[in-house]
């Protein structure tokens, strides 16, 4: 759910429901490293809540449209990062003697 003004798109307040910490930070972690967003932030309401609040501000793209940006490059990592460790899996599982002596 978008929570913004019709006013200002590049700035809006989106609330993830049935989310914690985990994706709320990874999110965070995302739209930081987009040069558009001049500030993005997150809150929970409250601890037995299970919605976070994602706060984006930009420097005049649609907050709508940075934030779907930093979900896909967040769905990047998270692929590289398994494809990365499905690997080393792989690697020790054909010769675990080689991976004891590193």
């Amino acid at each position: 759910m978008e929570h913004g003004s019709v006013r200002d798109p590049s700035s809006a307040t989106f609330c993830f429901v049935d989310e914690d910490h985990t994706l709320a930070n990874s999110v965070r972690f995302a739209l930081n490293q987009d040069p558009r967003v001049s500030f993005c932030g997150y809150s929970i309401p409250h601890p037995s809540d299970a919605k976070v609040n994602i706060r984006v501000q930009t420097t005049g793209d649609p907050a709508r449209e940075v934030l779907k940006d930093a979900c896909q490059n967040l769905m990047v990592m998270c692929q590289h990062v398994r494809s990365t460790l499905d690997k080393a899996v792989d690697d020790y599982r054909s010769n675990p003697t080689d991976m004891d002596t590193k």
